[in-house]
């Protein structure tokens, strides 16, 4: 199976880190540092290597080095089955960011045709007891891993929704108004039902073919909808009166909550202990990362921040043996070396150090 790894990751005018060069191999990547040197910052450069936010969900002005505020830029070495790839991220002077491959301008969504990215970073820790919206994120970050072209349904969907939601607060009747966007609305929603599903579907699967050490999770969408195009295109139209009364859209795909089970005791996920919820989305980032290998040719890059520091000592080595065995470049940050000491020379170590207000990144011995 062919590998994706980057080679080498340049940072700069980014957030703490005015320049910084990293050269690494395909093996796994520790970042230590003292809290608040700059690591998560290393993490969030990466995750703009797939379409979407990031994993701050962060403004591209937000990312600029202050005080100077000239812009930043990451470029990225990308090794694939794809071939090698010279990716570059722009924004100038807070702009929009921009998205170069070998050179060329390109559309986020053709990030993900190139290279797939996951992450676990600790505001994931309260998953399954904050509120649905922040499961259906993480459900369809997932989702977009395997299907690229999700982002642009997704997109289309919020597009449509907001113009309708807007009829509704101003309290239009005219059905003429309706009936284009909630077509739209139920062509893309519909499609990207059909796309967790189908992701649902290959987390499973990827659980249980797998001997692991982390807990499986039994994931279920729940979801009010009808699941045809046709029939949510009837139900959005026959909803008007009642959406009319709420000044929003009451039924469709973002209203869907995911539920998760640890499969072993029966028990929701909700209810189980901060340990256990922390072992679960381990796992299901795992599972996410063998489906992918299998889908797309070579294991994802996993971004884990401050992972081990949830972990015992017995689940640490576990993880460094699936990350070992998966064969996965994964990035992780810890705030000590002993952290990553059940890694040994399989991965290789990187610390940042702040030093006059910049952040600085040396290779460790």
């Amino acid at each position: 199976m062919a590998g994706l790894y980057l080679s080498q990751l340049t940072l700069s005018h980014y957030r703490s880190h005015k320049r910084a060069v990293m050269d690494v191999d395909a093996r796994p990547v520790a970042i230590t540092g003292n809290n608040g040197a700059g690591k998560t910052n290393v993490l969030e450069a990466l995750s703009l290597l797939s379409p979407g936010r990031g994993l701050r969900r962060a403004s591209a002005e937000d990312m600029t080095r202050r005080p100077e505020a000239l812009g930043w830029k990451i470029t990225a070495i990308l090794h694939g089955p794809t071939g090698v790839h010279e990716i570059e991220i722009v924004s100038e002077k807070g702009a929009a960011r921009q998205t170069r491959i070998d050179g060329k301008p390109a559309p986020q969504t053709a990030l993900g045709r190139i290279a797939r990215v996951l992450w676990l970073i600790p505001s994931m820790d309260r998953l399954w007891i904050e509120g649905a919206e922040g499961r259906r994120r993480f459900l369809d970050r997932m989702t977009l891993s395997f299907l690229p072209d999700h982002a642009d349904l997704s997109l289309t969907y919020e597009k449509a929704m907001r113009e309708r939601n807007r009829l509704l607060k101003d309290m239009v009747r005219e059905p003429s108004w309706y009936t284009a966007l909630e077509a739209r609305m139920a062509e893309a929603g519909a499609a990207i039902h059909h796309n967790r599903l189908m992701a649902l579907s290959a987390l499973e699967e990827a659980q249980e073919a797998a001997q692991t050490a982390f807990p499986t999770a039994t994931l279920t969408l729940e979801c009010d909808m009808p699941e045809d195009t046709e029939a949510l295109r009837a139900a959005l139209a026959d909803n008007r009166m009642r959406d009319l009364s709420a000044g929003r859209t009451l039924i469709g795909p973002h209203r869907a909550d995911l539920h998760g089970v640890y499969a072993a005791k029966g028990v929701a996920a909700r209810d189980c202990s901060t340990g256990e919820q922390k072992a679960l989305l381990v796992s299901l980032i795992l599972a996410n990362a063998r489906a992918l290998a299998a889908d797309f040719g070579a294991p994802p890059l996993l971004l884990l921040d401050e992972v081990a520091a949830h972990l015992d000592a017995g689940r640490r080595a576990a993880l460094y043996d699936e990350i070992a065995a998966l064969g996965a470049q994964a990035w992780m940050t810890g705030t000590e070396d002993g952290l990553f000491e059940a890694l040994g020379d399989r991965g290789q170590r990187l610390e940042v150090v702040e030093q006059d207000g910049l952040s600085q990144v040396i290779l460790s011995p």
